[in-house]
């Protein structure tokens, strides 16, 4: 698995396979330019000593800025500027344009008269900096009860590690604003700014005047106002430095809390560009804070943060970063940052706003109509809710369509984002499914809330392809996407029965801003539809569709396939295009008359129509020796580059009937691509659409009978290792499978021969479908819940799914506080919301009823679990599994201070208290850094050649540019470090290795989750890399916390836990823990013969550790039998000639020599008593190099020289 962003990658990487060989030397003398520049300037503030600080051109003095407050010494200077020579530097100027600034310059940081807004800023910084951070607790080389192998425990807690010793700093009691703001306007005209009230440690109550020359205290109490210096008077620039004067306990203790921040690693610090949301969280005591106060409602009021009084025109700033220029590298870097940068903050902003809206804090721009209904704008974002309003979607499936038409449009975005044509412009899109409720937040096109829809759109149609229009501009703009997103260009019939030009679906609306823009909006049919979904009369689906029982109907009529389905289809059809193109080439060869020419090519022709459109996987992989297939390319080429004119009729009529066999759109060259206007309910055509529909079976057909059994076999041979539902999802999403055939995916595991070593995709499939259906339920019921009793709601939801308690009861919240009024009209009322308490007469039994029938109505799969408990019995599910995947998928975060016993028959295992929180799970356009990604993959291609040197430099100018695009946190930095840490390790450099490797953690952690499958596969690396290193006890530690993440994420059967197991085996034998390290090792062996086949090599290795450890145990008869085994195994699978049997065969004859020695000396003993003469026998601990040799193999890094270059290379191990 390389990263979460594979197959976003897999897209760029299609876009940029022509011409990329020129493109890369270009970019390759560009990057070198940047390179060379960066350079070193001494920084100079007030108090210290001058310091040295590497920059780049390409940045701006306002990140200067932000080093200097994050920094220890400075970071309580939050109002100054920087000067060069005595000039002002300007904030947002980048270092390259400013006159004078070189090498070694020295930049003075030169102290500033305050204001209100640098003030609010200041308290906010001052604010932040009270929190604590939380170190690792030291444990030793005994892991703890619940990770040993066979332990059926599995706690929460450990999930967040608390430092037990930890005791919070106070610095300050009370920081607030006083009662005294405003200042009074003959204060004003003194220069104060505003009045702060604090609270030492001491419990000394002082007040303090904010002016602009400075803070001081004055005289004024909590109930007389005397703006006066206090005596004796103190002015300081800096407000630590006052209180530092004040307040012994707050100078002690704010330093110590510097110091401690200091040493935490700065990715512990930075904010991720995007909120990840954990499912646990530790109870934390709420402090009073009157910064967090101000700030919840100044955003409460869609102010953005950073421009006081004013919002943010995101249609502006979403178009204008698109618009800017991208013609060499810098530029490019330059607009991928800034389009980023803006996303990121929309999409932060959008979510928020949802939550208003849902939370009921927004007011509707409808509020006279019913509440589904409503429409809101906050923060120049429109917000939408997911429910079919006015009947727009009757025909397509009601609210089910108005479910899924938001994420399809989402879909659509994304691909015509990614497609970037000039001069077509796209709305930001963020969908939020909230509290059960969907939202999509939308920037606003200039004027359109001016007009009515109908007199805007002039492309496109309002009704669903009742009336269609069309416009040229948007015509020649759409064209340009139509080959990269293989939408066909086609004509439709209008209400007067004239036919139009489209080149996207009828839905997709053309609309020209105020702003002169070409925006194109509701590309919820943007891809072509699902036929296996969507029942047509008269229509009958492909052979193999039918077989499965498809068509299926489904919820409602917009199941679109995905994109990579498409690509992938497209794919397969060229291999065929090539093939028969080869055939029928090799057919006119052979014949020598003319007679048998023509007869060759007409039953090729008959050939040709009768092959089976979905082929097998087996007859894809004999392509390449079909003779004539070069030919044949040449022939493609030459026709598309000449428009055929210089080519022979014969072979022109080769191509032609390759063409028409594989359903291409032109006769001369190969070019798939789809309506997605057919089978729309009121869409007329005037032309025929037969082989447009055939094209649709054909696709429909392709994803059962290729793609779904290529999913499994790479699940068989391990090239895909699910660990969780998300994981799952995605690798079904690579291949193209939507989640809605999750079903037909199961059944097709459960008929498979060797479903004894898919049991671990199997179980994670069940889970992923259990909890989905469960999830459309909660979506239903917590519609109903209303805000004062959504913690009992959810609670008694997850008691209903998930406690062994038979008769789970709802409490219902007692009202605290008894309404005098009761029947007064709530004023505003959230969507749907109501005095409702429908959802506590849910039972666990009725909960599983509708869990059955949705799996079966859903996803057509026959669970037949009446309760939790036989669920995990029949399918060797894990509660804590199912709680973390529910919860993940809804929102829901559940506190970690005890653990929940859910197989408890006496008691639920929630109650209210337990649910912490309901946070958005939100669905967002991720913008790419498209050079960044290139070099990413030159690298990864030059290390595959062989070429580690070369792959390693492009890596980290890959990571250069990343850094430059995402900024500090991103997956795919992550996914650039740990590449760049196996290198590193590869060619000897180990102390690197483990550096790249922890920031890779440091960050997985951060922007996917403590305990995302990639993260724990990090941690995995890291402890390997620290092994290297000579840090044992990290190592163990660290692979204890992967094991023990693997236990709550998928349990103990999985195949990942083998090599798991297997690196624990080894390191515990390193450290002579040998009873522990068989353990890990039994239980590796057994897990390696599960999955992998008890003749499997992989097997052969898992014998030959296990035996090494009982000859350091001197247990030599279990040693000889083990590696017995191994050699077996080696021996039929590699024969007797490999290196591999011969030094298997080498250990048994030295196990042998020492089980005779050891008996000798027995025998000896027994004979001769205590008088026996013993020789001494050679018991040796096995040495480090030896045990990282071992580690080496199973993680599969191989150290040879892959290649003349690497020669010189130190490919050995120390």
């Amino acid at each position: 698995m390389n990263g979460v962003a594979g197959h976003d990658q897999a897209e760029e990487a299609d876009s940029k396979q022509d011409g990329s060989a020129d493109a890369e030397d270009a970019n390759e003398q560009e990057v070198i330019v940047i390179q060379d520049t960066g350079f070193t300037v001494k920084i100079q503030a007030p108090g210290t000593e001058p310091f040295d600080l590497q920059v780049s051109p390409q940045e701006m003095v306002q990140e200067i800025h932000q080093v200097l407050m994050d920094r220890e010494d400075t970071c309580h200077r939050t109002c100054f500027s920087l000067q060069l020579d005595g000039n002002v530097l300007d904030n947002f100027a980048e270092l390259k344009s400013i006159e004078g600034l070189q090498e070694g310059s020295l930049l003075k940081v030169v102290e500033e008269p305050r204001s209100i807004r640098r003030l609010e800023l200041f308290l906010a910084d001052t604010g932040k900096r009270k929190k604590k951070g939380n170190e690792l607790e030291q444990i030793d080389c005994t892991p703890p009860e619940h990770i040993l192998p066979g332990s059926k425990e599995r706690p929460l807690v450990p999930l967040q590690p608390q430092n037990k010793d930890w005791k919070p700093m106070q610095c300050l009691k009370v920081l607030t604003m006083s009662g005294w703001n405003p200042p009074p306007g003959n204060r004003k005209m003194h220069g104060d700014l505003m009045y702060l009230y604090i609270v030492t440690v001491e419990d000394r109550h002082v007040s303090i005047t904010a002016s602009t020359r400075g803070f001081y205290l004055n005289q004024s109490t909590t109930y007389t106002f005397n703006p006066k210096p206090a005596n004796p008077s103190f002015l300081s620039h800096s407000l630590v430095e006052l209180l530092s004067q004040i307040s012994a306990a707050f100078k002690k203790n704010f330093t110590t809390l510097q110091k401690k921040r200091v040493q935490r690693h700065p990715f512990e610090r930075i904010a991720t560009p995007f909120q990840v949301y954990s499912w646990t969280a530790p109870q934390i005591d709420h402090a009073m804070d009157c910064v967090r106060a101000e700030d919840a409602y100044t955003s409460r009021l869609g102010y953005e943060e950073h421009i006081p009084g004013q919002t943010r025109d995101w249609n502006e700033e979403l178009q204008t970063t698109r618009e800017l220029s991208r013609k060499n590298l810098p530029e490019r870097l330059l607009r991928e940052r800034a389009i980023f940068k803006v996303h990121s903050d929309f999409a932060g902003a959008a979510t928020r706003g949802s939550m208003a809206v849902i939370d009921g804090n927004v007011m509707a721009i409808n509020p006279g109509e019913e509440t589904r209904m409503q429409m809101f704008i906050w923060n120049n974002i429109f917000f939408s809710l997911g429910f079919d309003v006015r009947d727009h979607y009757r025909e397509l499936g009601g609210d089910a369509a108005a479910h899924v038409a938001p994420t399809n449009d989402l879909n659509g975005v994304r691909a015509y984002s990614a497609v970037d044509v000039e001069g077509l412009y796209t709305l930001g899109t963020v969908v939020v499914d909230y509290r059960g409720y969907r939202v999509t937040a939308q920037s606003i096109i200039p004027g359109i809330l001016e007009r009515e829809q109908e007199q805007s759109v002039i492309y496109g149609s309002i009704d669903f392809g009742k009336t269609v229009v069309s416009h040229p501009k948007y015509l020649e703009l759409l064209e340009k996407t139509s080959r990269p997103l293989k939408v066909q260009r086609h004509a439709v019939l209008n209400e007067k029965d004239t036919a139009v030009e489209l080149c996207s679906s009828v839905e997709c609306k053309g609309i020209i801003g105020n702003d002169g823009r070409h925006y194109i909006l509701d590309l919820l049919r943007t891809f072509p539809p699902d036929l296996n979904f969507l029942p047509v009369e008269g229509e009958e689906l492909a052979p193999e569709s039918q077989k499965l029982g498809f068509p299926r109907q489904h919820r409602h009529r917009l199941a679109c396939l995905r994109q990579e389905l498409i690509e992938a289809f497209v794919e397969h059809r060229y291999l065929l295009f090539m093939k028969m193109a080869a055939l029928q080439l090799m057919q006119q060869k052979a014949s020598k008359d003319k007679t048998a020419a023509l007869h060759d090519t007409n039953t090729a022709d008959a050939e040709s129509e009768s092959k089976p459109q979905a082929l097998e996987a087996s007859e894809q992989e004999a392509d390449e020796n079909i003779p004539g297939l070069a030919q044949a390319k040449e022939l493609a080429e030459s026709l598309a580059a000449e428009d055929g004119s210089g080519i022979d009729p014969k072979s022109r009529e080769v191509v032609l009937n390759a063409c028409k066999a594989v359903g291409s759109i032109s006769n001369t060259s190969f070019d798939i691509r789809f309506n997605p206007d057919i089978f729309s309910p009121g869409v007329r055509f005037p032309d025929d659409i037969q082989k447009q529909k055939q094209l649709l079976k054909d696709a429909a057909a392709f994803l059962v009978s290729c793609q779904i059994p290529s999913f499994v076999k790479d699940c068989l041979d391990h090239s895909s290792l699910p660990m969780d539902g998300a994981t799952m999802t995605e690798a079904l999403h690579q291949r193209g499978i939507n989640v809605r055939y999750l079903g037909n995916v199961l059944e097709f595991v459960d008929n498979m021969p060797a479903k004894a070593q898919l049991e671990h995709i199997y179980r994670i499939g069940i889970g992923e479908l259990i909890t989905r259906c469960a999830k459309h339920i909660f979506k239903t019921y917590l519609q109903g819940v209303e805000l004062s009793a959504l913690s009992a709601a959810v609670s008694h939801f997850l008691n209903c799914l998930l406690s062994s308690f038979p008769d789970a009861v709802a409490h219902l919240p007692v009202d605290e506080l008894v309404s005098r009024r009761k029947n007064r009209k709530r004023r505003n009322r959230v969507p749907g919301g109501g005095d409702n308490t429908a959802w506590a007469s849910l039972t666990p039994s009725e909960l599983w009823k509708n869990i059955n029938s949705e799996a079966q109505s859903y996803y057509h799969f026959s669970l037949q679990c009446e309760s939790v408990d036989q669920a995990v019995e029949k399918y060797g599910l894990q509660k804590i599994t199912l709680l973390r995947e529910i919860s993940i998928k809804t929102g829901v975060q559940v506190i970690l201070i005890k653990e929940y016993n859910f197989d408890s028959r006496h008691k639920p295992a929630f109650t209210e208290e337990d649910i912490l929180n309901i946070f958005p799970v939100v669905k967002h356009v991720n913008p790419k850094a498209s050079d960044a990604f290139h070099f990413f993959q030159s690298g990864q291609a030059k290390v595959q050649q062989g070429f580690l040197k070369e792959g390693c430099e492009l890596i980290n100018e890959a990571l250069n540019l990343f850094n430059n695009v995402y900024g500090a946190m991103h997956v795919e930095i992550c996914a650039c470090l740990r590449l760049l840490a196996r290198l590193n390790y590869i060619m000897g450099d180990h102390p690197e290795a483990l550096s790249n490797q922890q920031k890779a953690v440091l960050m997985s952690e951060r922007v996917l989750g403590i305990e995302h499958p990639n993260t724990i596969q990090e941690y995995m690396h890291l402890a390997l890399y620290c092994f290297a290193n000579g840090h044992l006890s990290t190592a163990l530690k660290l692979l204890y916390r992967a094991r023990y993440l693997l236990l709550v994420v998928c349990g103990e059967d999985h195949p990942e836990m083998a090599l798991l197991d297997s690196n624990i085996g080894l390191v515990l034998h390193g450290v002579m823990e040998y009873d522990l390290s068989l353990r890990f090792l039994e239980n590796a062996l057994a897990i390696n013969s599960k999955y992998h086949g008890p003749r499997s090599l992989k097997v052969a290795l898992s014998h030959h550790l296990v035996a090494r450890v009982y000859e350091s145990k001197a247990e030599f008869r279990s040693a000889l039998q083990h590696e017995k085994e191994g050699y077996t195994i080696y021996k039929n699978q590699v024969g007797e000639a490999h290196e591999k049997t011969k030094e298997s065969s080498e250990y048994l004859k030295y196990l042998t020599q020492q089980a005779v020695a050891l008996q000798r000396t027995m025998n000896e003993i027994y004979k001769n008593g205590s008088n026996a003469s013993i020789m001494p026998l050679k018991f040796t601990a096995p040495s480090m190099a030896s045990v990282l040799e071992q580690l080496n193999i199973i993680n599969g890094i191989i150290f040879i020289p892959l290649s003349i270059i690497c020669k010189n290379i130190a490919l050995h191990i120390t």
